[in-house]
């Protein structure tokens, strides 16, 4: 259903009701809002399957944002058709289509899905410049020091082994980096709940799919990280993206 408000000089603002769908998932009175947006820009989030894909489905959610979902992955060759390399040429997940926008890079989708539509559910990034210094020194962390420098190591050698070879030394080293990196975390949460203080951020979107994957490898973590994954995971948005994550049943 369209509302349209005039705002004079011809313009006119277009509101949009975009129910939540993916995969028939039942719509509840949170599955709706009013997306201030062009009656004519479909969104689509492509990718699932892995940690990274988790982000920008988890976003959208949090945001009740309709959306299309192509569930490629990253080994099934949907990656590389040419309908997807012309979207992201790297031929990496997730990539996000927002109109005539491609964003690519899970931090990016996160940061650009609650900077636009997030002012209602207080979950834009900071305006004041010290404080949005520290959600970028989060958003960073995350995916250098959490992320790139250690689980995409083990995913690697470990995951893959039989892809990018043994490399069990590498594995171990980047464990041990993540206990040094997760004990970090918890000194920058402090008394939290969230990284930013008592509201959540995209910032805890990739915080928590860091975390998580060190579970998965029963990398140990710090009581309080374990404490912080109970609240971000009990987040009803969050098991609905785990739901949308999910590859295909192959038949």
């Amino acid at each position: 259903m369209l509302y349209q408000l005039p705002l004079g000089l011809g313009a006119t603002l277009t509101f949009i009701s975009v129910p939540a769908l993916v995969r028939g998932a039942p719509i509840g009175a949170r599955q709706r809002e009013w997306c201030m947006t062009s009656a004519m820009e479909k969104k689509t989030v492509w990718g699932v399957g892995t940690p990274r894909t988790l982000r920008a489905h988890w976003c959208m959610h949090e945001l009740d944002l309709g959306y299309e979902r192509r569930p490629i992955g990253s080994r099934d060759g949907g990656n590389l058709t040419p309908e997807y390399t012309r979207l992201n040429p790297s031929q990496k997940i997730p990539t996000l289509q927002d109109g005539g926008l491609v964003v690519s890079e899970s931090a990016a989708i996160v940061n650009y899905v609650t900077t636009r539509y997030g002012a209602g559910k207080d979950m834009q990034p900071p305006a004041d410049p010290a404080e949005r210094a520290r959600y970028d020194m989060w958003c960073f962390f995350c995916m250098m020091e959490l992320d790139a420098d250690t689980l995409y190591v083990i995913r690697r050698h470990a995951d893959l082994h039989s892809i990018y070879g043994d490399a069990p030394n590498a594995v171990e080293a980047a464990k041990e980096c993540f206990v040094h990196q997760a004990a970090a975390a918890t000194v920058r949460l402090g008394s939290g709940p969230y990284v930013m203080g008592t509201r959540f951020t995209g910032a805890d979107i990739l915080l928590t799919t860091c975390l998580t994957g060190a579970k998965r490898r029963e990398i140990p973590l710090p009581e309080p990280l374990n404490r912080y994954l109970e609240l971000t995971t009990s987040r009803e948005p969050y098991r609905q993206a785990l739901q949308a994550n999910q590859p295909p049943v192959s038949p």
